[in-house]
């Protein structure tokens, strides 16, 4: 509520993390899946953006706005803010609306960032976490852990 009305709010959490930024290798920002205002000064504070994507369409309709927002921080107060590329997350090759969702998404976003291999929907995420466990360690032959090895190798290149 504070940071509605504050001074230079667009900047604060930029100015926070900048203190402590040479301390770490990477500062991950968890953001709601909504365009408010923590997402946007989130956007202003980053260097890149990575974008879990639901396989469905009204997730992906979705996605426009968000490209929308990032033109807009690139604009001004973020001129160096990349997208680190997309997620697709939830998919069921078994369903066609999934397939059909994820050819979309590969061939519409591809030129905006790349587009990662789909993280298949699985009920092994929600028992790690219940078990307050990491997938890799809960279920360490999951395909899921090896996409998001994969990810994590690419997200470590960008530096």
């Amino acid at each position: 509520m504070q940071l509605v009305s504050a001074v230079m709010r667009d900047f604060r959490l930029k100015e926070a993390i900048e203190p402590i930024q040479e301390d770490y290798d990477f500062i991950l920002i968890d953001c709601p899946p909504s365009l408010g205002l923590l997402s946007y000064i989130s956007l202003v504070a980053a260097t890149h953006v990575l974008v879990p994507l639901e396989t469905h369409f009204k997730a992906f309709e979705g996605t426009g706005e968000l490209l929308k927002t990032v033109a807009t921080v690139r604009n001004k107060p973020n001129r160096k803010l990349q997208i680190a590329g997309f997620v697709p997350t939830k998919y069921d090759a078994r369903n066609s609306q999934d397939a059909r969702t994820l050819a979309a998404i590969t061939e519409q976003l591809a030129g905006a960032g790349t587009v990662f291999a789909p993280i298949p929907r699985s009920t092994a995420f929600v028992d790690a976490s219940e078990e307050r466990m990491p997938l890799a360690v809960y279920e360490p032959k999951h395909p899921s852990v090896q996409i998001l090895k994969n990810i994590a190798v690419s997200l470590e290149s960008l530096q």
